[in-house]
């Protein structure tokens, strides 16, 4: 064979073995960021715990219970080319407004 085809043939070898080397590193990378995503917050654990579920349910119920569902009011939140702080502060205007009489 000739000094080139030996070269290349090195080379092919190299690529070979070092890319699967480099194609380990990245996909242990990979699954190492899976894990760490899956991980939960023990809150959020505690609602996929079916056990611990229901201890949750009764704690929302009494949450539930506490708000006063007789006396709310719809309050109509900005529309998307409002401008959310002047839309705000106009809702605010209007409701000191209506606490003060005018």
């Amino acid at each position: 064979k000739s000094e080139k085809g030996r070269k290349s043939e090195r080379g092919r070898r190299l690529l070979i073995v070092g890319g699967s080397f480099g194609l380990r590193e990245f996909t242990q990378l990979r699954y190492d960021d899976q894990k760490l995503k899956t991980k939960l917050v023990p809150e959020l654990a505690a609602r996929v715990n079916i056990e611990k579920q229901s201890v949750i349910l009764e704690e929302e119920y009494e949450k539930m219970k506490k708000v006063d569902l007789d006396n709310w009011k719809n309050i109509r939140g900005p529309r998307p080319w409002e401008n959310s702080k002047e839309f705000q502060d106009q809702q605010r205007e209007q409701i000191s407004k209506r606490q003060r009489g005018d």
